[in-house]
């Protein structure tokens, strides 16, 4: 089990304007300022049924079946996360493309295994994500599993084929 673990509170104020700037870079074309590890998510509001857009890290990419991983670090609680498992339909925008795509949930385990790999692929952004989502962790495998499994779902967001 993580050592701490905290309920975030959703950004508000200056935090949330940054984490939303990448939103705005996409509007404006300029998201390959962002380089490769960041895709707009844009799905359907479950409640308005309204086209909702996020801008969420790429953790993985399954070389297999084409899938992108994105990671709902404030936990099950987010908007963007309910909205996909209420409505799959998505859009992935990444790498200058608009790609139409099914989302799926991970399980508790994928999504455990998911994140395990992600601290060990990138340590220190993993670290920081976890004190950002609330979580202090201990830097192990078995722990970043944990916090996957327990806290940060992951959604496997695959491209429709052409």
């Amino acid at each position: 089990m993580p050592t701490r673990v905290r309920t975030p509170h959703p950004p508000t104020g200056l935090r949330r304007w940054a984490l939303r700037l990448p939103i705005l870079l996409f509007r404006l074309h300029l998201d390959r300022l962002l380089g490769g590890r960041i895709a707009l998510l844009t799905h359907t509001g479950r409640s308005t049924g309204l086209p909702r857009r996020v801008a969420l890290e790429i953790t993985g990419r399954d070389p297999l079946t084409g899938d992108y991983l994105l990671a709902s670090g404030f936990g099950p609680a987010s908007q963007w996360y309910r909205n996909v498992r209420r409505t799959p339909g998505v859009t992935l925008r990444v790498g200058g493309r608009d790609l139409p795509a099914t989302a799926r949930p991970l399980t508790p385990d994928e999504s455990g295994l998911a994140m395990a790999d992600y601290a060990l692929r990138h340590p220190r952004t993993a670290r920081r994500l976890m004190r950002l989502c609330g979580l202090e962790v201990d830097g192990s495998g078995r722990d970043y599993y944990l916090v996957g499994r327990d806290h940060v779902p992951f959604v496997a967001v695959r491209p429709h084929r052409s």
